[in-house]
């Protein structure tokens, strides 16, 4: 259950499939990953294996760099050098109009929820069904409505963002990213700025989101207690390197210490 795999297939097994069995289940593979800006190398030889229907968190302090790398996952912004597969595809090459369509496969859940004021909640959810679908008004209401009633908001439909608690403006935003039926959800910090009941709600949200969809998650977040949670494998990220990767158990029980210093904050 590495997250950084350097094993290489054998030739036969390259010619035959082009991908080993440990590949085949993941959902993204990060190889060799660097992101460079003027001054500072910010994200260094990330490798990462995020499998089928599991929750990774990416955990580090600020200015660690997990933030950089879920926007590389996003396809946000465009790695220095390295690939990023998602679901087989490198998109770290891709043209902008051909990462529109890979984005669409790809939910993102922003730190602030990131709501369209002006905006409805309907009007929120269904924004990408109805500029990237052809399909009709009735099946559009059907599919928020069923969107919203699975993160427990259902009848808010006429309501507007500032209306809602962050809590709850955070289930919206879930809603809409579930609403495009995405093969992965990238949760940039979920519980920020929530007091504990609602972000233990947030948790429990993450959890099912994945039980009842086989839902492919990466929550980004510096919530050890969330993160210990939620999380099926934690990877720490730490002056833009994963310095350790593994099952929760195998974080706590980490050597790093690095690791220690950071776990112990919860």
């Amino acid at each position: 259950m590495s997250v950084e795999t350097d094993a290489q297939p054998s030739e036969p097994e390259k010619r035959s499939s082009g991908h080993s069995d440990e590949e085949a289940s993941d959902a993204i593979v990060v190889k060799g990953l660097n992101y460079k800006v003027p001054e500072k190398h910010i994200l260094r030889d990330v490798n990462l294996n995020v499998r089928k229907g599991e929750v990774l968190a990416i955990m580090g302090k600020s200015g660690s760099g997990k933030t950089t790398l879920l926007k590389c996952l996003a396809g946000l912004i465009k790695p220095t050098s390295g690939q990023v597969e998602i679901f087989n595809q490198d998109i770290a090459p891709l043209s902008e109009s051909e990462l529109d369509d890979v984005r669409l496969k790809i939910g993102l859940v922003f730190q602030y929820a990131a709501l369209f004021d002006s905006l409805s909640v309907y009007d929120n959810v269904s924004f990408g069904i109805v500029n990237h679908k052809r399909i009709s008004r009735r099946e559009t209401s059907k599919i928020v409505a069923d969107r919203l009633a699975e993160v427990g908001m259902e009848g808010t439909e006429k309501l507007f963002p500032s209306q809602l608690s962050g809590g709850m403006q955070k289930r919206v935003g879930l809603a809409r990213a579930l609403a495009m039926e995405p093969g992965v959800l990238l949760y940039d910090e979920p519980t920020s700025g929530l007091d504990p009941v609602i972000a233990h709600s947030i948790d429990d949200l993450i959890v099912e989101t994945r039980d009842r969809l086989g839902m492919t998650s990466v929550v980004v977040s510096h919530d050890i207690a969330s993160i210990f949670r939620i999380a099926d494998r934690i990877a720490m990220v730490d002056e833009g390197a994963i310095i350790a990767a593994g099952t929760p158990d195998e974080i706590r029980a980490s050597s790093n210490s690095k690791v220690k210093e950071f776990v112990t904050q919860e």
